[in-house]
């Protein structure tokens, strides 16, 4: 049996399920493109989703790998983390064959976005899994006819067996913003990440591939034109302000983000910029 793909309803919103003969299998809401499910073959879920996730249609969803666009956080005027994780995204391509599933949802400006950020652009997402392997592209296309910029994340929540006993390896050396202590700059020192307290942080320029250690197993974690990294755990004070996780949900996550937060992407009039995170279980 090939790959495939289905239209599911996913606690009441649209969604794909895409599947691969190996067993493989990620689901693909179209209220924000939103991955919020992904399953190698003949392994665990690997991403982390509150089980008190907003599923309204009109809230972000907790978990999974919310779209940031094209404002990250609360750095810009636009609601935390731009608007493109709360709208309706479109199909515009499903694929899948012996070994791999594949689809692209798409989403254009319209007069409600224009009322807050006055340009015309095109973004499609794009998710496709292979037997261990999940790649997830946002493409951005300005169809303005003049420059605009913007900031972008993939804001993905890994799920971990117990987030203390992780190791986040590849990071040393690279420059970091410590949101949780007046984004003062530093240097990683360390050989690994663990986290054993709240973490916050932007790293910079991050030019190799991560290793993300844990009980469950390895996940290999590797972007392609998003030049910074953002890891991000609330622990259990910053877990009070997140009143759509249960408590001690921070033990069983741990963001690892791809982004483009540091400096915002400059984007000419009818030109395309693509960023791509890759995970890969190991």
């Amino acid at each position: 049996m090939a790959g495939h793909i289905e239209t599911i309803d996913f606690r009441g919103l649209p969604a794909l399920r895409l599947s691969t003969a190996a067993g493989a299998s990620a689901v693909l809401t179209l209220y924000g493109a939103q991955l919020v499910s992904w399953m190698p073959a003949r392994s665990q879920e690997r991403l982390y989703l509150s089980e008190q996730a907003i599923c309204d249609g009109r809230s972000p969803i907790r978990g999974g790998v919310p779209v940031c666009f094209p404002q990250f956080a609360a750095e810009g005027g636009l609601p935390r983390h731009g608007f493109a994780r709360t709208m309706s995204w479109s199909v515009i391509e499903q694929r899948a064959g012996d070994d791999f599933a594949l689809a692209t949802l798409a989403l254009s400006d319209d007069s409600d976005t224009r009322a807050h950020w006055p340009h015309r652009f095109n973004l499609e997402l794009t998710a496709a899994i292979e037997d261990g392997r999940l790649d997830i592209e946002l493409a951005v296309h300005n169809r303005g006819q003049a420059s605009f910029a913007f900031a972008a994340a993939l804001h993905t929540y890994l799920r971990v067996t117990e987030v203390e006993t992780c190791q986040l390896e590849g990071l040393y050396g690279f420059e970091y913003r410590d949101a949780l202590d007046g984004n003062t700059l530093r240097r990683e020192s360390g050989d690994v990440l663990r986290v054993e307290s709240a973490l916050d942080r932007i790293y910079h320029n991050v030019s190799r591939p991560l290793l993300l250690r844990d009980d469950g197993g390895a996940l290999g974690i590797h972007a392609q034109g998003f030049p910074d990294v953002v890891v991000w755990n609330p622990w259990e004070d910053g877990l009070t302000r997140c009143t759509d996780m249960a408590p001690g949900d921070f033990r069983r996550m741990l963001c690892v983000e791809a982004a483009a937060v540091r400096e915002r992407i400059d984007l000419p009039p009818e030109q395309s910029w693509v960023g791509r995170q890759t995970l890969v279980a190991l």
